[in-house]
């Protein structure tokens, strides 16, 4: 079977190894701060393991955590390492090689798909699951991801093996902090679920929905999402939360509405507040990051005007056809 601590562990030592590069980076005047942050970040994705496992004590992790949080906020990680290769050679990369710099990009959803359609089925000859229950779409990423960077470095012929591992912490010097943002909001979400805030939100929309009022209810559900994904940076974090407060009490038990559809177009409805947060650091601050852009949040203000109207017409489209 394969496992998905493998990737973990993985993704672990990427994170080590920036950080034995940054605390060598003399160039960097937040090296020792910036290595540290990186460190106890790739440790953690090992040290996990052990705790799932009970194994190891689980406070370890959460002073971790802390620690993480307070290098963030005292100004860490910071930059060092700059561009690899000069505009000119990028420009002249890209004349050479043309659409087939987008392969090891198109590597990604391809394999990621056929992991999570296909072999997540396929088992072994004692009946054992190929991959692991419940992981098979994490374990296709981490695939895809190897796959794509082997293409990358066939098509591409990089001087150094190293380059891609410079161009990894070039990335992650730019993006900062930021860069986990996703993980640690995703738990949020959990912890705000099982601290039962769903409920406590579904006291106070008790107050605000008329009685009766089905588009009301939508309204706020909808709109809800968007508020609550701007937030904490994540639809799938908001998802419990208003679900459990207005989605499944008022939609599906109160007004009977089809719970696919209405679940459906209420992560639609979250994933427009996704367009408008610099929270959603991987959707909003990494492009930014990637095509070097003088105002980080350049996207974010391109897309606002897209992400107004089409909330709304969710609102319309769970009214019309979930009911």
């Amino acid at each position: 079977m394969i496992k998905v601590e493998w990737f973990y562990w993985l993704c672990g030592l990427f994170f080590v190894l920036i950080a034995l590069q940054v605390v060598n980076d003399r160039s960097n005047p937040k090296r020792i701060g910036s290595a540290a942050f990186w460190g106890i970040l790739g440790v953690s994705f090992g040290y996990g393991t052990f705790v799932v496992n009970k194994q190891a004590p689980a406070w370890l992790l959460g002073i971790a955590v802390i620690g993480l949080a307070v290098l963030a906020g005292s100004g860490f990680p910071g930059r060092g390492l700059e561009q690899t290769t000069t505009p000119a050679e990028r420009v002249r990369f890209a004349d050479r090689f043309g659409n087939k710099l987008f392969l090891p990009a198109l590597v990604i959803p391809v394999v990621a798909a056929i992991f999570g359609a296909w072999l997540a089925k396929v088992k072994l000859g004692d009946g054992q699951l190929l991959l692991q229950n419940g992981s098979a779409t994490i374990i296709g990423l981490g695939v895809a991801s190897l796959l794509a960077l082997a293409v990358g470095m066939v098509i591409l012929k990089p001087k150094s093996p190293t380059v891609p591992l410079h161009e990894g912490r070039r990335l992650l010097e730019h993006i900062g902090w930021a860069a986990i943002l996703p993980q640690m909001l995703a738990t949020l979400g959990l912890l705000f679920n099982a601290s039962g805030v769903g409920q406590a939100v579904g006291r106070i929309t008790d107050h605000l929905v008329p009685k009766g009022s089905l588009i009301a209810a939508v309204a706020l559900y909808c709109i809800g999402m968007a508020v609550f994904t701007i937030i904490m940076g994540n639809a799938f974090a908001a998802f419990p939360v208003m679900t459990a407060a207005v989605g499944w009490p008022l939609l599906v038990q109160q007004f009977d509405g089809t719970p696919a559809v209405v679940f459906a177009i209420g992560m639609l409805a979250g994933f427009c507040g996704t367009l408008c947060t610099p929270m959603a650091a991987n959707f909003n601050l990494v492009p930014a990051a990637l095509l070097e852009m003088k105002d980080q949040y350049g996207p974010i203000k391109a897309q606002i005007p897209t992400a107004i109207p089409l909330l709304a017409c969710n609102i319309a489209l769970m009214y019309v056809f979930a009911f």
